[in-house]
């Protein structure tokens, strides 16, 4: 698929086939993660490829952390809560390092991962997968984090929900540039 094809064409879709992706395709999307520019070349984006059973245990611990933040709600939502890492095959939970020289910004590095993500998703849309980019209160939640090896201090940015499209869905064409530019000469 051609570059600005890809570009174009790449949107968000949630509805994907539960067939597996395999691991040399997932190493494909990571490969083109890491291909990222960043500051330093510090590297700052830490992967966590979810897929199995490893999405059932995350669910395990989101559903955990909200009942321990909502005791009251009802089973039923808790069960909505530990579905949430299901809705695809494959996870890829995107973490930021902090900055571990002066020099180096933390928003540098936010901006490292998220082009990472971009990546990820551009390669995706390119090897014919659909994705969707997703934070939310899980990308905040300590127990989260922890599960998924992170600090609590540090940036959980993404989740990328990876899979094979269920349909060819249509979408709107993106608004232009033009709004959102000033030229100066």
């Amino acid at each position: 698929m051609e570059l600005f094809e890809a570009i174009h064409n790449r949107y968000s879709q949630g509805k994907v086939k539960q067939d597996p992706v395999s691991r040399e395709i997932i190493e494909k999307l990571l490969d083109a993660g890491v291909q990222a520019p960043n500051h330093y070349k510090v590297r700052p984006w830490r992967f966590v490829v979810l897929t199995g059973d490893a999405r059932n245990r995350l669910g395990e611990v989101m559903s955990a952390s909200q009942r321990d933040r909502k005791p009251d709600l009802p089973p039923e939502a808790l069960d909505k809560t530990r579905a949430l890492p299901l809705r695809a095959p494959v996870l890829i939970a995107v973490g930021v390092d902090k900055p571990g020289e002066e020099k180096v910004l933390e928003v540098e590095n936010i901006a490292a991962a998220s082009a990472a993500c971009q990546n990820i998703l551009l390669a995706a849309q390119a090897l014919g997968l659909a994705a969707q980019w997703r934070t939310g209160e899980w990308a905040r939640d300590p127990k989260v984090k922890e599960f998924l090896g992170f600090s609590a201090d540090q940036h959980l940015i993404a989740f990328l929900y990876i899979g094979y499209p269920e349909f060819t869905a249509q979408h709107e064409p993106r608004p232009s540039f033009e709004d959102r530019t000033v030229w100066m000469e």
